[in-house]
């Protein structure tokens, strides 16, 4: 019997080790599958894990926070720019610096995103209890604020053993690097468990190279999908996020252009092909186009292809006609199979091959196409008009068609919370596919910046001459801005655009559509702000480090934006936009939220009964 060789290690010693043996292959490139991490030290985590850290500075460099939820959004945005390949971990210590996370974990678990947690635990031993930064329930000692991310990670556990990471660590990786759980990790490390020492194998420790894994769909699923969509006379593909982590852009655009099928693209599947292709219809949905959404009304058969349907890809489900048969190909079995969906499990990729073997012969009705086209138009010259600079007041759409006209290519666009996603998703006219990063699986301020980061990071990896690009509305900036500081530290150059109107303007727009005053959004209609005043952000931003000015409109913003394209470090371009004129007011499809059914309020009244009226389009889920 062959011995075993086992090196002595603690639990914190181990868990870096073996990060830093796991590599991926990428386009026949390897890489370490772990880019390094993010965190911030204390009594939870700076003794045992920052010793091992230390040892390993150089191959798994550490990023310092400046608040957790940052570090997480930062994860995000790198995972994101990855395409899910590699992660980033974020350590934090226990407590509040653990509990900070909480919201960034489901950022991650809402947009299916790899990030390894490794967060500081109270001792095992219970011997200093309680200790500071516990929480004490006192009906279950078991019970702790790591318990809360439980339903916020695809994997969670709590290492009481040394030797538990044996199988916890492997089983974290497989769950970041799975197609259809995809998700955050979680490791609970006990503060006294990081520290206790065990023979591990040294097995354990060799290089390993990961791949993702690519499931066939089944061959009975693509019959039926394929015997439908011969049926269709008129047919629609709606490309999700799916379709760039599976690296499908290609066999999607090749499988719409063998058929002559209009394809629409969700938030998450912006930038699967460029604006200009004839068969890229625009954006569906809430925040989508004329286009997109006329053809989604009219189409008979929808193939969705690496997209979870949320409520603004459908229209709370309005979207389609309520006979339309949809077609789910999808790598999670969840996705796949939602709203009567002809479930199609496998690989975005593989899936598309799949159909394109099985499609040879049909094409969509060129009368059909024709109309995808020419609705597209239309579009398209709306938004040319949306985005001008001219005597009106400023606008994001005005902001983002500056920008959009002096980028290059390959520069990404990112944008998260308040108006900007939508505006940026009906507005923004892809150069090149993969640069579009708008965060809406959980719509979550703060990621602008700090997401923006972590996507830098990524992206000077393997496009340093490439820039990143933020949209960041006041509200966000106040949020969450101090990463404006961590990418200076880093010299991880951002291009931040802060458009200020004066509070959640967005929200005061939903909420004056609903037949509501403004109330407690703009910092004008705080009840408890006697007077507000203008925020100088472009010296708050200057105080971090970055170069920063201030432009009067849209006219100046193009100018400006070249120099900070030319500037080396992060730079903060400020512009004041108008919170109730300049929305982009075409495009959307009805949005269910909830509104009084009863109220004595007129105006709400009608706008509830408004409301109402489009309900009678809704699929009901079956």
């Amino acid at each position: 019997m062959t011995d075993v060789g086992t090196v002595r290690l603690t639990t914190a010693q181990a868990i870096i080790r073996y990060l830093d043996a796991q590599f991926i292959e990428i386009d026949g490139v390897e890489w370490r599958l772990c880019g390094g991490g993010f965190g911030i030290f204390g009594h939870g985590n700076v003794t045992c894990l920052g010793e091992a850290l230390y040892d390993h500075r150089d191959t798994l460099p550490l990023y310092r926070g400046q608040n957790e939820q940052g570090m997480g959004f930062a994860a995000a945005g790198y995972a994101k720019q990855w395409l899910r390949r590699r992660f980033m971990f974020c350590t934090a210590s226990a407590g509040p610096g653990t509990a900070n996370l909480l919201t960034a974990a489901a950022l991650a678990h809402a947009n299916r995103l790899p990030m390894l947690m490794l967060c500081g635990d109270t001792f095992i031993t219970r011997l200093p209890d309680p200790v500071l930064q516990q929480l004490e329930h006192f009906g279950d000692p078991t019970f702790g604020v790591n318990d809360a991310f439980k339903p916020v990670s695809r994997y969670w556990d709590r290492i009481t053993h040394p030797a538990q990471i044996i199988q916890s660590l492997p089983n974290a990786i497989a769950t970041m690097l799975d197609p259809a759980d995809c998700g955050p990790a979680f490791l609970g490390l006990p503060q006294d468990v990081q520290g206790w020492a065990y023979d591990y194998p040294t097995a354990m420790f060799e290089r390993k190279v990961h791949r993702i894994r690519r499931q066939a769909p089944d061959i009975a699923e693509v019959a039926e999908a394929v015997a439908a969509l011969r049926t269709a006379r008129r047919p629609m593909i709606i490309a999700g996020g799916g379709v760039q982590y599976s690296g499908a852009v290609a066999e999607l655009t090749a499988f719409a252009e063998a058929h002559n099928i209009p394809v629409v693209e969700t938030i998450a599947g912006r930038a699967n092909m460029l604006d200009t292709h004839p068969l890229n219809i625009g954006p569906i949905g809430v925040t989508g186009s004329d286009s997109a959404n006329a053809v989604a009304e009219k189409a008979d058969v929808i193939l969705s292809v690496g997209c979870r349907l949320q409520d603004f890809t459908t229209g709370s489900w309005t979207a389609f006609a309520r006979d339309a048969q949809i077609i789910g190909l999808n790598a999670g079995r969840h996705d796949a199979g939602k709203h009567r969906s002809l479930p199609v499990v496998g690989d975005a990729r593989l899936g598309l091959a799949a159909l394109t073997d099985a499609m040879t012969g049909y094409a969509a009705p060129p009368d059909w196409t024709k109309f995808a086209q020419d609705v597209r138009a239309k579009w398209t010259a709306y938004v040319a008009g949306n985005v001008a600079p001219g005597n009106r007041p400023n606008s994001y759409a005005q902001a983002i068609g500056a920008v959009n006209a002096a980028c290059d290519p390959r520069d990404r666009v990112v944008a998260a919370a308040g108006g900007l996603p939508a505006e940026v998703t009906a507005n923004w006219r892809t150069l090149d596919v993969g640069t579009v990063d708008v965060e809406f699986g959980f719509s979550c301020m703060g990621y602008e910046i700090a997401g923006a980061w972590g996507a830098r990071i990524a992206q000077a990896e393997r496009e340093p001459d490439a820039d990143t690009i933020t949209f960041c509305g006041d509200g966000s900036y106040l949020l969450m801005n101090s990463d404006i500081y961590s990418s200076v530290l880093t010299r991880k150059k951002l291009i931040v655009l802060v458009l200020d109107n004066g509070g959640f303007a967005v929200i005061n727009k939903l909420q004056n559509n609903t037949g509501n005053e403004s109330f407690n959004n703009l910092l004008s209609d705080a009840p408890t702000i006697p007077k507000a005043f203008a925020i100088d952000f472009e010296a708050h931003a200057a105080a971090m480090g970055a170069t920063a000015e201030t432009v009067e409109n849209a006219a100046d913003l193009g100018a400006a934006f070249q120099r900070a394209k030319a500037s080396d470090k992060t730079y903060v371009i400020c512009m004041k936009v108008d919170a109730f004129e300049g929305w982009t007011t075409e495009g959307h499809t009805w949005w269910e939220v909830g509104t009084p059914h009863i109220t004595d309020n007129a105006r709400v009244a009608a706008a509830h009964t408004d409301q109402e009226a489009s309900r009678s389009k809704q699929r009901k889920g079956v």
